[in-house]
C-alpha cells in the first residue's frame, strides 16, 4: 500500500505543508494512468473491430504518457509542464475524435470528461482559453472545408452548449470545493496559531506555576522554621511557668516547717538564755521534731527534684499512685483552702508510660481546678481525681465542681498563650498538656463543663507508644 502511494507521489516525499501538491501529483498521475488504460483498451477494441485508422494516434498518446510518467519520476519542478502537454494531448485527442467519427460512434462523449481535466490542472485563465478554443473548433466543423464533419449545424451548436454547461457545473463546484478548502486552510491556520499561542501560555503558566511552586517551598520552609522557633519558645516559656510554680508551691510548702523549726530552737535558746535548766528528755524530743521536720523538708526537695528530672524511659506504674505524685505537689496550696481533694480509687490500673511527662499533665488540670475553685465561695469545694479503664485505654478524670467554663472561652482554652486568669496566667499549661498527651502518648484531651463545674478526661493507651 506504501509503495502503491508513493506510484501516485511519482516517488516523492511530502510534507504536511504541501498536501495540495501531492494531491496534485496524486491526480495527475492517476489521470494519466487511467487514460493510458483507456488508450489501451481503445486499441485492442479498434484492432478487433479492424477500424486501423486510429490506432497509430492511440499508441502514440501511450507512449507519450510513459514518457509523461518517466519525467515527473525525474524532474520533480516538471509538474506545470506535464499539465500542460496532458491538457494539449487531451485536446487535440478529443476534436480527432470528434472530426474523425460519425455522431453514432458516440466518441464525442469524451469530450464530457474534457472540463474536468482542464479545470484541475490549469488555473481559471488558461482553463477559459482552453475552453474557448474547444468550442471554436467545435462551432465551425460543420463550415470549415478543410476537414470533412459529419456533424450538422444543430449537433455542433447542441454538443458545445452541454459542454458549456457541463463546464459551468464543474467549474462552480471546484469554485465552491476551491472555497471549502480556503476555509479549512484558514481554519487549520487558525488552529496551529491557536495552538502555538496555547503552547506559549501553557509555558508562560508552567513557568509561572515553577516559579509560584518555588516561592511556596520557600515560605512553606520559613513557616516551618517559624514554628519550630514558636514551639521552642513556647516550651521554655512553659517551663519556666512549671518551675516558677514549682518553686513557689516549694517556697509555700517549706514556710510552716521552717517556720516551727525556728520557733522551736529558739525557745530552747531562749530558755538557756533565762537560766533554765532544759531536761535532756525534752530536749532529745525537740532534737528529734526538728530533725523529722528537716526529713520532710528534704523529702519534699526530693519530689520536686524527680518532677523535674528529664526522663525518657518508661516506667510501670499504678495510675492512681501517679495521681497522688500530682495531688502531693499541690497540698501547699490546698493547705490554706478549704477544698477536698479525693483520689477516687475503685482499682488498680497499671500502665506503662513516661511518668514525669504525665505528672505534668495531671498537675496542670489540677492547678487550674484549683484556680477555679479559689474563685468562688463554696463550702462544699471539692476535686475529685480518679482514673478508669476500658480494653486498652485509659481514662484519667480531673473533675471539679466549681462553675464551669463560659462556652466562649471554651472553644480557646488549648490554644497557647489564651488564659483567663489575667496577669497571673501564661496561658501555656493547658497548650503543653495537649502537646504532650497527642504527641508523646498519642491520645487526646477532652473537656466537658456546666455551670455545676467542669471535666478534663485524659485519653491515652496503657501502652505508652
Amino acid at each position: 500500500m506504501i509503495k502503491l502511494d508513493r506510484f501516485f507521489t511519482s516517488g516523492y516525499d511530502f510534507k504536511d505543508s504541501s498536501d495540495e501538491i501531492k494531491s496534485k501529483f496524486q491526480m495527475l498521475n492517476i489521470a494519466i494512468l487511467l487514460s493510458s488504460i483507456a488508450l489501451i483498451y481503445g486499441i485492442i477494441g479498434n484492432y478487433i473491430r479492424n477500424i486501423l485508422g486510429i490506432i497509430p494516434v492511440e499508441i502514440i498518446l501511450l507512449f507519450i504518457n510513459i514518457g509523461l510518467i518517466f519525467i515527473l519520476r525525474t524532474y520533480r519542478n516538471s509538474f506545470e509542464l506535464v499539465t500542460k502537454i496532458i491538457t494539449a494531448q487531451f485536446t487535440f485527442f478529443f476534436l480527432f475524435l470528434f472530426y474523425s467519427y460519425d455522431p453514432t460512434d458516440l466518441k464525442h462523449i469524451w469530450l464530457f470528461t474534457y472540463p474536468i481535466i482542464l479545470l484541475y490542472f490549469q488555473n481559471v485563465r488558461s482553463s477559459f482559453y482552453w475552453s474557448l478554443f474547444m468550442l471554436f473548433v467545435i462551432m465551425i466543423s460543420p463550415f470549415q472545408t478543410i476537414v470533412e464533419s459529419k456533424y450538422s449545424i444543430f449537433q455542433a451548436s447542441y454538443l458545445s452548449f452541454a459542454l458549456i454547461i457541463v463546464t459551468v457545473i464543474i467549474y462552480f463546484y471546484k469554485l465552491k470545493m476551491d472555497e471549502a478548502k480556503d476555509i479549512i486552510v484558514e481554519q487549520q491556520n487558525q488552529l496551529q496559531n491557536f495552538n502555538t499561542e496555547l503552547e506559549v501560555k501553557v509555558e508562560q503558566k508552567t513557568s509561572e506555576l515553577q516559579d509560584l511552586n518555588e516561592s511556596l517551598e520557600m515560605k512553606v520552609k520559613e513557616k516551618i522554621k517559624e514554628l519550630i522557633t514558636k514551639d521552642r519558645l513556647i516550651t521554655a516559656q512553659s517551663k519556666q511557668a512549671v518551675m516558677g510554680e514549682m518553686i513557689h508551691m516549694i517556697a509555700h510548702q517549706w514556710r510552716q516547717p521552717l517556720s516551727t523549726i525556728t520557733l522551736q530552737i529558739s525557745n530552747l535558746h531562749f530558755k538557756r538564755l533565762l537560766g533554765e535548766n532544759v531536761p535532756i528528755k525534752d530536749s532529745d524530743k525537740i532534737l528529734s521534731e526538728i530533725s523529722n521536720t528537716i526529713v520532710y523538708l528534704s523529702d519534699t526537695i526530693d519530689d520536686f527534684q524527680t518532677y523535674f528530672r528529664p526522663n525518657k524511659e518508661q516506667e510501670e506504674i499504678e495510675v492512681h499512685e501517679l495521681l497522688n505524685r500530682a495531688i502531693n505537689l499541690t497540698l501547699s496550696r490546698t493547705q490554706d483552702m478549704s477544698i477536698q481533694i479525693v483520689n477516687d480509687k475503685k482499682s488498680d490500673v497499671l500502665i506503662k508510660t513516661y511518668v514525669n511527662e504525665m505528672v505534668q499533665v495531671i498537675l496542670n488540670l489540677i492547678n487550674n481546678a484549683l484556680d477555679a475553685l479559689s474563685e468562688i465561695d463554696k463550702d462544699d469545694a471539692k476535686l475529685l481525681v480518679y482514673a478508669r479503664e476500658l480494653d486498652e485505654i485509659v481514662y484519667i478524670y480531673v473533675e471539679d465542681n466549681a462553675n464551669g467554663i463560659s462556652d466562649e472561652n471554651l472553644e480557646h482554652i488549648f490554644e497557647p498563650y489564651f488564659s483567663t486568669k489575667g496577669k497571673n496566667g501564661t496561658g501555656l499549661g493547658l497548650y503543653m498538656s495537649q502537646m504532650i498527651v497527642e504527641k508523646q502518648f498519642h491520645g487526646e484531651i477532652l473537656v466537658e463543663s456546666s455551670s455545676s463545674g467542669t471535666k478534663f478526661i485524659v485519653e491515652i493507651s496503657k501502652q505508652a507508644s
